[in-house]
């Protein structure tokens, strides 16, 4: 319905007659009746897309744009299937079908898998990381021939020996620490023996038997490892959250410097939720301060918003905003302005979101990010179990952001769901 072509007019109880509203009261009607609108259309659920449900257990979703289109594309673990699978983005017109993809190999118990050009020669690979009786790490070597990387039989996989039995390997982050030989890789594990740690890359990174391992810190079971130079000092450091045991926290790994003491230890810094089950994590500057904060899920139902007070890095404030009832436990979170309004808002994604729970819902603030509950809205309905990484992306060209996950417990595969605002 539009307000903007018809005039307003309200029932005269006593004559029967319908003479036009007092334009004083014009204005204001016409914006509850867009407010109702919009609110309608934000408690409703996004329409979902697949772009993949080959396979089974989908266990997140890594971007980056390996062909040099300006897209973001995917790459995924599938947990129960034992593949790696790397999605092209088809544009703006083809997003809302199945989009082109390659199993770039056979990795049992897989839990992450990312984008790396690990060998400098300008095709993007993806390492593997895998948990259960695997413990490996594996490299999926890319074929030089951009026409040639939709073609699986053109992949190579070999697993990282340093890797091999060591831990079960939950998560990897490529970065370069010392400098020499190209990117390293910095991967992360949970359960005995769990460690945060990073593989030195050789001078012939295809040697992957001259890969060398270097403990970073002992740990629980590692969620997230993010790249961000914390204290200002221009080298990166390592964000992380722990999920389990006694030093459960978000916390930071302070890079001593390519002259310091990269193979020892790196000295742990606190950001908050000691104690706590903390999940994925994502920095953000969420009260627009020029300071980027830290969010976190933290199971069952929260989601922290750790405020930076510093550029040291060493100085945080916490705050926890409460989940809805209706939504599964809390698992990862970004932030972006779903709704257009010009402050930034919070979408979730959760696991043990067993109907009637809601598995994704998006969260905004009324006056300050610091409230501790927040608006909430629907995005996904009861439909999917278990998510995961939730990044959020304009897919269709609309001028909105999307958000995209997996469902690994239902097999709705690798989705998306179109945000309703444009």
């Amino acid at each position: 319905m539009s307000v903007g072509h018809k005039e307003l007019i309200a029932p005269n109880p006593l004559s029967g007659k319908h003479p036009p509203m007092n334009p004083r009261l014009l204005a204001p009607a016409r914006l509850l009746l867009a407010l109702a609108f919009t609110a309608a259309a934000h408690s409703a659920t996004w329409e979902r897309h697949i772009i993949d449900d080959s396979s089974r257990g989908a266990d997140g979703t890594r971007l980056a744009d390996v062909n040099g289109d300006g897209l973001p594309d995917i790459a995924t673990g599938w947990e129960q299937g034992g593949v790696t699978r790397v999605y092209l983005n088809p544009g703006p017109d083809k997003s809302k079908s199945r989009w082109p993809a390659v199993t770039v190999g056979r990795t049992p118990n897989v839990e992450d898998a990312v984008f790396v050009d690990l060998d400098n020669d300008g095709a993007v690979d993806v390492v593997s990381s895998c948990e259960g009786k695997t413990r490996t790490m594996f490299v999926h070597w890319a074929p030089k021939e951009k026409s040639d990387y939709l073609n699986p039989k053109k992949w190579t996989t070999a697993p990282l020996p340093a890797s091999q039995g060591k831990m079960m390997w939950m998560y990897a982050l490529p970065l370069d620490i010392d400098g020499r030989n190209g990117i390293d890789i910095v991967g992360s594990a949970k359960g005995g023996g769990a460690e945060i740690g990073w593989f030195e890359s050789p001078k012939n990174p295809r040697d992957l038997a001259a890969w060398k391992y270097h403990t970073l810190r002992k740990s629980g079971w590692i969620m997230s490892l993010v790249k961000a130079d914390m204290d200002g000092d221009g080298d990166p450091d390592v964000v992380a959250t722990d999920r389990k045991g006694k030093a459960s926290e978000a916390l930071w790994l302070e890079n001593p410097g390519r002259k310091g003491q990269l193979r020892q230890p790196w000295r742990t810094h606190h950001i908050g939720g000691r104690g706590k089950e903390m999940m994925f994590l994502e920095l953000f500057d969420l009260d627009g301060d020029g300071l980027q904060d830290v969010l976190s899920s933290v199971r069952p139902k929260v989601t922290a918003f750790f405020k930076r007070l510093d550029a040291s890095g060493r100085k945080w404030r916490p705050h926890y905003q409460s989940l809805p009832e209706n939504a599964g436990h809390s698992k990862c979170v970004s932030a972006g302005d779903i709704n257009l309004d010009g402050q930034p808002d919070l979408v979730f994604s959760c696991e043990r979101a067993k109907p009637p729970l809601s598995g994704v819902m998006w969260l905004e603030y009324d006056r300050a990010p610091t409230e501790s509950t927040w608006r909430a809205h629907d995005i996904s309905g009861p439909t999917g179990v278990k998510h995961d990484l939730i990044p959020l992306i304009d897919l269709d060209g609309d001028g909105d952001l999307d958000a995209i996950t997996c469902e690994e417990s239902t097999n709705l595969g690798v989705i998306w769901y179109e945000n309703p605002t444009n």
